[in-house]
């Protein structure tokens, strides 16, 4: 309630010409760093999902198919700046759906692979990507609640929510593989898709909701 009162304060404060500058300004950049979020997101997807099927890397595939889900929800977002509300709420519940089924995926293979002892090889590439990732997207998260400050907008706070789990999928992803990598443990890597779960199923179950989606107007 603080952060939105605050928001709404200063645009009282605000001419009307300088209260649409503002918005404007800041409209451009959430678009920029939606724009951003889906290109990576791609990229993200391309490269975890082939470097982890060359690999056999059950965490590494769920990080880049988590990355193509992810996309999803960025374009949706841009959707929401031009489109109705209803069509939103029904595209999130698909987006929900995938990362349900994402989630069965990454429980049934992980656990076949604890079970069946299936080492899979090291992958510089996984190891590079995660990093990577890890670095940008704390700075990404940052940049989206400031301009979800300046639009008074939770669904920017919630898109900039859904960044931070992305990294955190990069620091259990970066965990697996660097531990298989160094020393060879080859649990590891099945250890941390199954760690990525709750994170998985909390976006998807938020998804099916609806929760966090509603666009407050300044």
């Amino acid at each position: 309630m603080g952060e939105r009162f605050q928001c709404y304060t200063d645009f009282v404060g605000m001419n009307s010409i300088n209260r649409s500058a503002r918005l404007d300004a800041a409209v451009r950049r959430g678009r920029w760093l939606e724009y951003f979020t889906v290109g990576w997101n791609l990229l993200e997807a391309a490269v975890g999902i082939g470097a982890g099927l060359l690999a056999g890397s059950i965490a590494l595939v769920g990080f880049g198919m988590d990355s193509l889900i992810e996309t999803s929800s960025g374009a949706i977002l841009l959707w929401r700046l031009r489109e109705g509300e209803e069509r939103e709420k029904k595209a999130l519940k698909l987006v929900g759906f995938s990362f349900l089924a994402l989630a069965g995926y990454v429980a049934f293979e992980a656990t076949k692979s604890l079970l069946a002892r299936e080492s899979p090889d090291k992958s510089l590439v996984g190891i590079i990507l995660a990093a990577l990732s890890l670095a940008v997207m704390p700075l990404l998260a940052a940049a989206k609640r400031r301009v979800a400050s300046n639009l008074c907008s939770r669904a920017m706070r919630a898109d900039s929510r859904q960044t931070d789990i992305c990294a955190y999928l990069s620091a259990i992803l970066l965990a697996g593989l660097g531990l298989n990598a160094l020393f060879g443990w080859w649990w590891a890597d099945p250890v941390a898709a199954l760690a990525m779960l709750p994170l998985i199923l909390k976006e998807g179950i938020e998804a099916l909701r609806g929760e966090g989606c509603e666009l407050d107007r300044p």
